[in-house]
């Protein structure tokens, strides 16, 4: 059996510009002149949990401060909102029915790991189609880092494996890959990868 795993947002989803502009104006909202990096790829961990943790901590913050909770649940809020009025995250070309295939394979076992809150990456996924795929979903509730989001994806999955695959967008995506010894593919313009999941 093999494994084959996906990440979200510009992997399975054109979502990317929309949570990293929603997320960045429920900081602004929540914590006055809030001290941002300049990219959210700066943060030690690409994850929604590892991004909010690094502004705690740029801000002089305790991370047990009631305040991360409220950035979360605002974002969640403003993420509501987006789908309400704007409609659902487009799907990658072809995305839903290629994760079907593999779900419905005998010889596959899917899941997703995603750098999301878990609320939110159900929400995408539901405003998107996914709703009714049932996969275990590992999100940055689980773990911080993505390398241990994206193993506790793994466990959550049923049997031995002689493969295993990630689909992603990010080098940080990249890097855990490598790291964890999993195959890597592309997806997106930024790595050169697949831009459409039609005819695979």
């Amino acid at each position: 059996m093999d494994a084959v795993i996906f990440d979200i947002d510009g992997t399975l989803l054109h979502s990317v510009d929309i949570d990293e502009m929603l997320l960045t104006q429920a900081i602004e909202t929540v914590i006055d002149n809030a001290v941002i990096r300049p990219a959210y790829g700066d943060y030690t961990h690409m994850s929604d949990a590892g991004i909010l943790a690094g502004v705690l901590e740029d801000n002089a913050i305790d991370v047990t401060s009631d305040i991360g909770i409220e950035i979360k649940r605002y974002f969640i809020q403003l993420l509501t909102t987006h789908v309400e009025t704007k409609g659902p995250f487009p799907q990658f070309p072809g995305a839903r029915g290629y994760i079907q295939k593999y779900v419905d394979s005998p010889r596959h076992a899917v899941g997703i790991a995603t750098g999301c809150w878990r609320d939110s990456a159900l929400l995408k996924l539901r405003s998107a189609g996914f709703g009714d795929i049932d996969v275990p979903v590992a999100t940055s509730d689980d773990a911080m880092a993505r390398i241990d989001i994206m193993q506790f994806a793994l466990s959550q999955l049923p049997g031995e494996f002689n493969s295993i695959t990630y689909y992603g967008d990010g080098e940080w995506d990249q890097r855990a890959t490598a790291e964890l010894g999993w195959n890597f593919v592309p997806v997106g313009a930024a790595l050169g990868g697949l831009l459409s999941y039609e005819g695979r």
